[in-house]
């Protein structure tokens, strides 16, 4: 693993390991990019380890989390991406050092990493935002009352139609297919039906 203890590699690992792992906030569930920003991280940490490096660039890329984590999570605000992307960038690059004390990163090499890794993660990043910032095509909490049929028997599950979709079901009583059912609760895409009484299947 010498090629590692190179300061440009590492920081090439390093850039690569924060950019999977905000993909990862923003598309999980894959599992590949999670584990391609550990595997990164990782290697990067080795070499961290291994290299000369300055302690108050490790701490701006730390500081730097501070800022993404209020816009993805707090105010939802793309404005706040600007500093995490400067910290991170600017921490990156001044990570490692030469045993003079100056950056021991290629410079032509540590400026088109920068640009191509910043314009993917404020590209990516917008767009994340404004996805969430975004209201429910669908509120599947309207669904909560609503009376649908019964399209199979439930006998703990089953399929039923409501608000004009087939749901997968479960019920604590034998319910008889074509029979209306009233929606209790919905835990994903399940939900907890009971037999609708005359007056709420319109009947």
């Amino acid at each position: 693993m010498n090629f590692l203890i190179d300061p440009n590699v590492a920081f090439l690992l390093l850039v690569l390991g924060i950019v999977f792992g905000i993909l990862a906030l923003f598309t999980p569930g894959t599992g590949f990019l999670e584990v391609g920003a550990v595997f990164a991280i990782a290697l990067a940490g080795y070499a961290i380890y291994n290299l000369p490096t300055n302690l108050w660039a490790l701490i701006i890329i730390l500081v730097g989390i501070v800022p993404f984590f209020f816009a993805v999570r707090k105010s939802k605000n793309w404005i706040w991406l600007i500093p995490s992307i400067v910290l991170f960038v600017v921490g990156s690059v001044f990570l490692f050092r030469t045993t003079t004390g100056t950056p021991a990163i290629n410079p032509f090499f540590a400026t088109v990493v920068s640009i191509l890794g910043t314009l993917l993660l404020w590209f990516v990043g917008r767009k994340g935002i404004e996805v969430m910032r975004q209201k429910p095509a669908q509120d599947l909490g309207k669904l909560i009352g609503m009376v649908g049929e019964a399209v199979t028997d439930i006998n703990n599950e089953g399929t039923v139609y409501v608000n004009g979709e087939n749901w997968s079901a479960r019920s604590r009583q034998e319910i008889p297919a074509g029979s209306y059912v009233k929606v209790l609760k919905r835990e994903g895409l399940v939900l907890t039906v009971e037999l609708a009484d005359t007056e709420e299947s319109g009947g």
